[in-house]
């Protein structure tokens, strides 16, 4: 039997892709290497690299990384193909006797792996019939109405993941909840998960900190190349934070002063979700960072790899 892996989460901006690095750097060797895996929903785009925090070609010289880089971003990407991906990945760290270390900050995606959610199948057309309705208010009402128990997890703004459930509700003819406990139970997978906390004002400021980081680096620019590109983005791909909002300042409808402001106003309002879906999983183990997540986090993900 391989190893089970060692995962961190943590939102937005608390150290985790540092702490990841920090570790398997410290804790890799010629007979057990550690394999990072990104538990990201926007890091499989290949050419959307600062706005999603990717690793730098320089730590994935360092470190061999998995499932970043799988698609294009006017490409769809469902939770059942990067389920397929990471398993894969596993796979193939067991077979250099490798350690998976994963850096988590998309909760469905970890939950699909690591719990192995039975997943349902697609249903293009009713999804396509589905987008054409522009309000996601309606959309969460017929949801409501079809399957409350799947309405009743899911954010109201969270237009993705209601077209999701409705589109299965629909396609497949039974409710979306009625697919296994899903996201609502937590068994006992022998993963260990090791959670990343800061007081909410010092994670506010690290995403700000993050923001204006990310736009010195070049940000803009990557914005204006995707939107300018043929094949565009996909829905998915132009929802992430800081590409919507740096898109609304190209289509000339808010300053970029203002588009930043907003990136970091979204930014603090996902992490906040973020948080509160991890929190609901009684199995990860919190520690509280007070300066450094590097100095005060790699001994204890060390010692759980060892």
């Amino acid at each position: 039997m391989s190893p089970k892996p060692v995962v961190i989460v943590g939102p937005t901006a608390s150290g985790k892709s540092s702490v990841a690095m920090a570790v398997a750097q410290v804790e890799t060797s010629p007979i057990s290497p550690i394999h990072i895996v990104a538990v990201d929903a926007m890091q499989v785009y290949r050419d959307m690299n600062i706005g999603t925090a990717k690793p730098t070609v320089a730590d994935q010289a360092l470190v061999p990384h998995h499932c970043i880089d799988l698609v294009d971003s006017h490409e769809r990407f469902t939770v059942a193909e990067f389920k397929k991906s990471a398993t894969i990945a596993l796979e193939s760290i067991a077979k250099v006797n490798g350690r998976a270390l994963f850096v988590a900050g998309t909760g469905l995606y970890l939950t699909a792996v690591i719990d192995d959610l039975v997943l349902p199948g697609e249903f293009p057309e009713t999804r396509v019939a589905l987008e054409q309705e522009s309000n996601t208010a309606t959309l969460f009402a017929r949801l409501n109405d079809l399957d409350p128990d799947a309405a009743q997890k899911i954010e109201r703004s969270n237009r993705r993941r209601i077209v999701r459930a409705l589109e299965v509700c629909i396609g497949s003819g039974r409710p979306f909840s009625s697919f296994g406990p899903g996201t609502s139970a937590y068994p006992d997978n022998g993963v260990t998960q090791i959670g990343l906390r800061w007081s909410r004002d010092r994670l506010a400021q690290r995403v700000a900190d993050r923001v204006h980081a990310m736009m010195n680096d070049g940000l803009l620019t990557e914005v204006t190349a995707l939107r300018n590109s043929k094949q565009g983005l996909s829905r998915t791909a132009a929802q992430a934070l800081g590409y919507k909002e740096l898109l609304v300042h190209l289509d000339g409808k808010m300053s970029l002063d203002e588009a930043v402001n907003e990136t970091i106003i979204h930014t603090r309002q996902f992490a906040v979700r973020q948080e509160r879906w991890f929190r609901r999983d009684p199995r990860i183990k919190w520690v509280s960072i007070s300066e450094d997540p590097v100095g005060e986090i790699v001994p204890v993900v060390a010692k759980h790899l060892r």
